[in-house]
């Protein structure tokens, strides 16, 4: 007669529960991988060769300044700048082909934020907080790259750092970014 075995001293058992959390961990670690990989874009936007030649940032995302979105660049706005050069590699002439089909150039956004978070860009535009700031290098990067650990406790701990006591008690109230 076979002793008895409470079960999770079974070798079946213990295995079972290796390989279910081998795959919880590796599912966990593609997520993050994915959602820290930078999206492809319909066109590779240099963007270390735009600020490189004096592009600034707040030209091409105009809504950062006046609403909550940074936005996009348009087609049109591409288009201002492009339409004065000849389009000598494919990156141009897709930029000449959505122009002159007047189509928008599908941007894939690149900073996203969960939906219950209510981020605004104009507030930190305002208080002179740098794009660097959060965005990171990018006049490094070809193209734009999400920035890992955006969440919460970096938010506040960027606040605290850069605010009186008495703002931090304002700024740090769930209502400013959760409503």
């Amino acid at each position: 007669m076979k002793p008895n075995v409470p079960w999770w001293q079974r070798g079946s058992i213990r295995i079972s529960i290796v390989l279910v959390l081998l795959i919880l961990v590796g599912g966990a670690g593609v997520g993050i991988y994915y959602t820290q990989a930078p999206p492809e874009q319909p066109i590779p936007f240099p963007h270390n060769f735009h600020v490189g030649i004096g592009a600034e940032c707040m030209y091409c995302h105009t809504g950062a300044a006046t609403g909550p979105s940074a936005g996009l660049p348009t087609t049109n706005k591409c288009w201002g700048c492009h339409q004065q050069l000849e389009p000598r590699n494919e990156n141009l002439k897709l930029v000449a082909s959505f122009a002159e089909n007047e189509e928008s150039i599908p941007w894939v956004p690149v900073a996203l934020q969960p939906d219950f978070v209510k981020f605004n860009h104009q507030p930190h535009i305002t208080a002179g907080v740098s794009c660097e700031t959060c965005h990171g290098d990018v006049a490094s990067m070809t193209v734009a790259e999400p920035q890992p650990r955006h969440n919460m406790g970096w938010c506040l701990d960027c606040h605290q750092k850069m605010s009186t006591p008495e703002d931090f008690v304002r700024l740090s109230d769930c209502a400013t970014c959760h409503y």
